[in-house]
């Protein structure tokens, strides 16, 4: 299965760290957050990413098409100009990088996607700015049993965010923003099929609104609640709230070896 990760947006609530580079690449333990969100996917045997670029694009192409040099042990023979690699430890992913255009909502983000998620049946889909210790793989195999179109993972957040109405697992009405507190919301960790696709507009729908309201309507999206950690990484005490678990060996989302 593909996984799909949105790294396009500005991060404009924590410009301390995004002057220079794009959310995802902003470094939890000495790895971009976007790393993390990888290694958590990977830890349920999905290899494949799709990354939808947007602002500063360039600096995630970069750091991955650097990412044999930084992994690996290295020779660099400045007068026969060439490069000998030594005990790689590069992961074992594929890695498709599509520009989406800086201004592009998130659904439209998604959209643009399509022609690389050709023959694909269902996919994940999550956004490049928050961790979590979801059980990824009983997502997939929970959204493959119910058989809609959309599942979310609803979480209890640290904060307000997108909020859930639930009824046992069908999701009755998606709010953008809640007016009470203690909600579950949209943790993001999608799993989609292919179809929705088709309720996207275009670069201008925003996935949160009328897909996702649309999909509740219609009885097609439900919801894997996740009851552990997740946390997004909105703002600066948010970065430094999960450098923090990470320096002290107490990150939850840490789930490979």
């Amino acid at each position: 299965m593909i996984a799909v990760i949105l790294a396009g947006g500005v991060g404009s609530r924590i410009a301390e760290e995004t002057a220079t580079r794009p959310k995802p690449m902003i470094e939890i333990g000495g790895h971009p957050i976007l790393w993390h969100i990888m290694k958590s996917y990977a830890r349920h045997g999905i290899a494949d990413f799709i990354v939808a670029l947007g602002y500063k694009g360039y600096v995630i192409k970069e750091y991955f098409a650097n990412m044999l040099l930084h992994s690996s042990d290295a020779i660099v023979d400045l007068r026969e100009g060439k490069v000998t690699y030594h005990s790689s430890r590069l992961e074992p992913w594929r890695v498709t990088l599509v520009d989406t255009g800086e201004e592009t909502a998130t659904g439209g983000r998604l959209k643009q996607l399509a022609p690389y998620l050709h023959g694909q049946e269902a996919f994940c889909f999550t956004y490049g700015d928050g961790v979590g210790n979801v059980d990824i793989a009983a997502s997939i195999a929970f959204h493959r049993g119910h058989g809609r179109e959309a599942t979310v993972t609803a979480v209890v957040p640290p904060g307000r965010y997108g909020a859930i109405d639930l009824d046992g697992i069908e999701v009755k009405r998606f709010t953008e923003k809640p007016t009470t507190a203690g909600t579950e919301v949209n943790g993001g960790y999608f799993v989609l099929s292919t179809k929705v696709l088709d309720r996207i507009e275009g670069n201008g729908t925003a996935w949160e609104q009328e897909p996702l309201e649309s999909l509740a309507r219609d009885r097609q999206l439900c919801a894997y609640r996740h009851p552990g950690f997740w946390h997004p990484m909105d703002t600066l005490r948010d970065r430094n709230h999960l450098e923090q678990l990470w320096a002290t060996g107490q990150a939850p989302w840490k789930t490979w070896e």
